[in-house]
């Protein structure tokens, strides 16, 4: 499976992509960080992310979108550009007819390092170890882009095989009771 994952952001927007299967090696397909200039238009700033996560879904092909939910911040401004992007990279998702995924902050990094309170540097650390990468990747908005991606994999797997036991369920009542 292969998952594109999304740190938003109106200044610097993680982007990673990664392949792998739960239980197997993952490996780093590519990312970046997609920047705006802070002085924009907002407008402009917006169809510059647009442009750009729509050019990562027809370049690499995933077969889902993982994006960070927003959380409440102190600053409202900085919370509403973080939406405002991860709003785009849904829209973007849904274009490619892709599915889209929100986890949290603290769910990426339990799945990632085991702890939902790690900070940035064991995020980033544990990411280069399961994508068994020389170096951290850099900067910190990229490797939260692949934590993300990573904690997709791995959860939305067991969210899939969920989905599927509580269909054939349904499925086998629906047969038991005469199918009403």
């Amino acid at each position: 499976m292969r998952v594109l994952g999304v740190d938003p952001g109106l200044t610097r927007c993680g982007i990673g992509v990664i392949d792998g299967e739960p239980g197997r090696p993952l490996s780093l397909v590519a990312t970046d960080v997609i920047r705006t200039d802070a002085g924009a238009d907002i407008a402009a700033r917006l169809l510059a992310l647009e442009q750009q996560i729509g050019h990562w879904l027809t370049v690499y092909h995933p077969d889902a979108v993982a994006v960070e939910r927003v959380f409440s911040q102190h600053n409202v401004r900085t919370a509403m550009g973080t939406a405002q992007a991860g709003a785009i990279a849904i829209v973007c998702a849904a274009r490619h007819g892709l599915p889209v995924a929100l986890h949290t902050p603290s769910e990426v990094k339990a799945a990632v390092t085991g702890n939902g309170r790690a900070g940035k540097a064991q995020v980033t650390a544990m990411v280069a170890r399961l994508l068994a990468l020389a170096d951290p990747p850099r900067p910190a908005d990229s490797a939260d882009a692949l934590a993300l991606a990573i904690c997709h994999l791995w959860r939305g797997a067991a969210q899939r095989r969920l989905t599927a036991a509580l269909a054939t369920a349904r499925a086998a009542q629906q047969v038991k009771s005469g199918g009403t």
